[in-house]
């Protein structure tokens, strides 16, 4: 089976929108593309190039398929331009005619149903780059396996993020971490089954706390 992985760069309040670049995604007037830039080091590099470093498909959507068809096909020949362009381009979009960067295939009209077809069978794990949309149709559809996370010590206040209100709840466990010396959290979270619950209050509540129970409700 195939596993469908994220691998996000996302701020402290969880924004994920445009961190390449000023001109990457301006969509609802967001005003702080690139913000990932002066962050970069050595550690998050290698962090990043361990990511591509297994075989992957690439599943994106359409305004992540364009952004990086724009760009990695014109880029001179190394790790990451290689390995996006030989790779395999799952996309979801309404205009599959224009799929132009090589090895792209349109996940149809359903995409979930194609995604959880693609789960089944044998192949490299599918890695989402951005895609904020999709990302939301597979959260609120179960089907995120692992989740890269790279959070980036600022706050951006607006924008597309990672975490909309559809997603199902689900427990994660994360595998590894490590902090950049610019104090970016990368972490790896797996699948932890489903969510528990417990309770820190008194066996015995106060008059207080069972009046504030019966308020609350």
């Amino acid at each position: 089976m195939r596993k469908i992985i994220t691998a996000t760069f996302v701020s402290l309040d969880g924004v994920m929108q445009a961190p390449g670049g000023p001109e990457e995604d301006p969509v609802g007037g967001f005003e702080f593309g690139g913000w990932t830039f002066h962050y970069w080091d050595d550690v998050g590099g290698a962090f990043i190039g361990e990511t591509f470093a297994k075989p992957f498909a690439l599943l994106l959507g359409r305004k992540t398929y364009d952004i990086f068809a724009a760009h990695w096909p014109y880029q001179k020949s190394g790790p990451i331009a290689d390995s996006f362009n030989a790779a395999t381009k799952y996309v979801a979009t309404h205009r599959p005619d224009t799929l132009s960067w090589q090895n792209s295939q349109w996940l149809g009209d359903d995409v979930v149903a194609a995604l959880r077809q693609l789960k089944q069978e044998d192949g490299p794990d599918l890695l989402i780059q951005g895609s904020s949309e999709l990302i939301q149709t597979l959260l609120a559809n179960d089907l995120i396996d692992q989740i890269g996370l790279l959070t980036f010590p600022l706050v951006l206040g607006k924008g597309k993020r990672l975490f909309g209100s559809g997603a199902i709840p689900a427990a994660f466990t994360l595998s590894r971490s490590q902090v950049s010396t610019t104090g970016v959290i990368m972490a790896t979270y797996e699948r932890g089954g489903e969510i528990k619950t417990g309770s820190f209050a008194q066996e015995q509540p106060s008059e207080a706390e069972i009046e504030r129970r019966r308020t609350w409700k």
